[in-house]
């Protein structure tokens, strides 16, 4: 195969819904989802032999062996295609792990994506995790189920965001745990064209469990409010939260103010991909 560049944005809950729990013990889901123009990249490359390197911002902890998503990613396709050419892979980690913005799902969908065409991968990722068949489709949608019924939203607009995370670990399993009722009522229809009037009528269940285990996601939200958000929320599980915005300009300007004031946390001013827009290549 050729050398090829691959983009693995960012997955941003921006409504999340906890509607039930299956007798497996996976919770039940109704979310919207976006996904970013910031974002890790997945380099695929013929090789002599196997390898696999992360480097960038992020690259320190996250494990090369075959704990990683990616290299599932790779082995998955490689047992459903029955494929074996050697491969050098690498990662520019941007995204802080494990912070409830799907970077580990979205770098093995794109390994999925760079090396097969498959109209099975929504079904070979969806045995890696949950979130392979959003970050797979990379376009706003609303997921339902425990990730895989997927209604990709149409002319759903790029939105402003400032992307912002305490630095603080937050367990997934944890914060479900904590969660007062898995019962709850599903999003209501939209979101139309007011997308932040329809996210004030929505929640993410899972917000108030997280800031009660790390109380600097409610620090978070509330300089983002401050920096002029129309809307903040937590993503995920956890710990990124998420700003949106009037422009790019009023964005860029709030992630400088918060940049300032805590040098070190992450955040960055990026635009979500209107529904049609992603690109998962990076031409050279």
């Amino acid at each position: 195969m050729e050398r090829l560049r691959l983009r693995a944005p960012a997955k941003i809950n921006l409504a999340l819904h906890v509607t039930g729990r299956r007798a497996d013990g996976n919770h039940l889901l109704d979310s919207v989802v976006v996904f970013t123009r910031f974002g890790d990249e997945l380099e695929i490359a013929p090789a002599a032999a196997d390898s696999f390197e992360v480097e960038g911002p992020f690259a320190r902890g996250v494990p090369t062996d075959a704990g990683n998503l990616v290299i599932k990613a790779r082995n998955a396709v490689r047992e459903a295609h029955g494929a074996s050419e050697p491969l050098a892979l690498r990662l520019t980690k941007n995204l802080p792990p494990a912070s409830g913005i799907g970077g580990g799902s979205s770098d093995a969908a794109a390994c999925l994506a760079g090396m097969s065409g498959d109209d099975r991968l929504a079904e070979i990722g969806l045995k890696l995790g949950a979130d392979l068949p959003m970050c797979l489709a990379a376009e706003p949608l609303r997921a339902r189920g425990i990730g895989e019924r997927i209604e990709i939203l149409p002319e759903f607009p790029a939105l402003s965001l400032v992307l912002a995370n305490p630095g603080v670990e937050v367990p997934t399993s944890e914060i479900f745990r904590r969660l007062p009722s898995p019962d709850n009522a599903p999003l209501p229809d939209g979101p139309g064209s007011d997308v932040v009037g329809w996210l004030r009528a929505t929640r993410n269940d899972l917000q108030a469990p997280a800031i009660a285990y790390a109380p600097e996601i409610g620090e978070c939200l509330a300089m983002l409010e401050r920096s002029g958000a129309a809307f903040a929320r937590m993503s995920g599980s956890g710990a990124t939260c998420f700003g949106v915005f009037s422009d790019d300009d009023a964005a860029e300007r709030a992630a400088e103010r918060m940049r300032a004031e805590k040098g070190s946390w992450f955040v960055v001013a990026t635009q979500s991909h209107a529904s049609g827009s992603f690109r998962r290549r990076i031409e050279p």
